[in-house]
């Protein structure tokens, strides 16, 4: 049982409970206790002290691969997790995508098994919609959802049969949870390493258009509409997808969605000089592109930020930029490079960017995301909004060591995360 905690002297951000400012949070059996303006300290409390940080629900990521079982020389659960504290995050959704696949019930609970031995965050599995992810024969949702899924995905393999689509969607309203969908048409994307556009041309690289996306975005979009069941689609990359997703939800379609840190800070002008750290599916797109999902943040249009965490060994990201594999590592850079891209331009308020780490993707993940208030548990993440640093891939906890930000200033810090009551550094030299 962990020893209760007094945090103080903080500023609380949290958007479920329309609360803004300085107040005190006691803790106590790992859940939330009181949250007021002044807490008196007692004997047996261990105080926190929060004075000039921000103090605000535990991130949660939808999009992780941590890649065990199978490619333990890329990730494992230990360092993901370890990666997914500094970044602040207490939990992460972890992407079926492994070796083997996560297609049923008893891999499902040997990935929450091991996240439950690491004790860091909590290991929340998403299964496959398919099995094996060969996008033939549907998985037993009731196997896997019983098990401890919270959404069903074929991540990287995007579902072509649209028959195979809409029986998964109307399969899994019967349970209430979303089908992620890769959106990717690969008759479309076939043998394409980046956007294509100018900058494809110029370095003579095999382009992956937006419509790539689009056409899967709005084919989901349909069947979503057809029958009621609901689609997440995951990492927006283009304008085009923005504006489908735009106009399904003014028309009542059940469609959540998520953007990734590097598409709203990066574009395809990152991959100049066959820069293989930049390499990442969906491409990052076009400056428009880039405009239109920062506004689709701002607009509630996109409900969340997710990192698609993707690490890769040196020895594969290092080769030439046709072989190199897709991802990028960025759980850790992820806070700083959202604040750099919407906050200090005032595209978001501090509270709108917690909404959309915290808040709405704990909602979709099932959790209850309502915050702050007493009874619920106790997960939080501490930030000192000036405290730059330097991104130093080396120093990465994740064993991925390739980030295009490497080099970048991010103006903010992770300072300590609590999950469960649990007071975990965010330090190099912490977890």
């Amino acid at each position: 049982m962990s020893k209760p905690l007094l945090i103080v002297g903080g500023t609380v951000i949290d958007p479920a409970a329309k609360r803004e400012g300085r107040f005190d949070i006691l803790v106590e059996d790992g859940a939330i206790a009181d949250v007021k303006p002044s807490i008196r300290a007692r004997e047996g409390l261990e105080a926190v002290d929060a004075a000039g940080l921000l103090v605000v629900p535990g991130f949660v990521d939808l999009h992780v691969h941590f890649r065990e079982p199978g490619r333990e020389d890329k990730e494992t659960i230990e360092t993901g997790s370890r990666a997914a504290v500094r970044g602040g995050f207490t939990a992460v959704c972890p992407m079926p995508n492994t070796d083997p696949v996560v297609d049923h019930g008893g891999a499902v609970e040997w990935v929450r098994h091991e996240g439950g031995r690491v004790g860091l965050v909590d290991v929340l599995p998403i299964g496959a919609l398919t099995r094996g992810e060969r996008g033939e024969e549907l998985t037993d949702f009731g196997e896997l959802f019983e098990a401890g899924c919270i959404a069903l995905s074929d991540d990287g393999r995007p579902l072509a049969n649209s028959l195979l689509m809409r029986r998964a969607l109307e399969y899994a309203k019967l349970f209430n949870r979303p089908i992620i969908q890769h959106a990717e048409d690969p008759s479309l994307s076939a043998g394409g390493v980046m956007h294509e556009g100018l900058v494809s041309t110029t370095l003579g690289l095999k382009g992956i258009p937006s419509e790539s996306e689009a056409v899967i975005v709005a084919r989901d979009l349909s069947l979503a509409e057809l029958t009621g069941g609901w689609v997440h689609v995951a990492h927006l990359s283009c304008a085009k997808s923005v504006e489908l997703i735009r106009q399904a939800k003014r028309r009542g379609v059940r469609v959540t969605c998520e953007v990734t840190p590097h598409h709203l800070a990066l574009t395809e002008e990152a991959v100049a000089g066959f820069n293989a750290d930049a390499k990442v599916n969906p491409p990052l797109r076009s400056e428009q592109d880039r405009q239109a999902l920062l506004a689709g943040v701002a607009d509630g249009t996109i409900d969340c930020i997710a990192t698609d965490h993707a690490p890769h060994t040196d020895w594969e990201k290092d080769a030439d930029f046709d072989s190199a594999p897709f991802g990028t590592t960025g759980l850790e850079t992820a806070l700083g490079v959202c604040v750099r891209a919407l906050v200090e331009p005032k595209t978001l308020s501090w509270s709108r960017l917690i909404e959309t780490l915290s808040t709405n993707p704990a909602r979709i993940a099932g959790l209850d995301g309502d915050g702050l208030i007493a009874g619920k548990p106790a997960n939080l993440t501490l930030i000192d909004p000036k405290a730059p640093w330097t991104v130093e891939p080396s120093r990465f906890a994740s064993k991925g060591k390739h980030s295009p930000f490497a080099g970048w200033e991010l103006p903010c810090r992770v300072v300590k995360v609590i999950r469960r009551g649990e007071v975990m550094g965010s330090d190099p030299k912490g977890v």
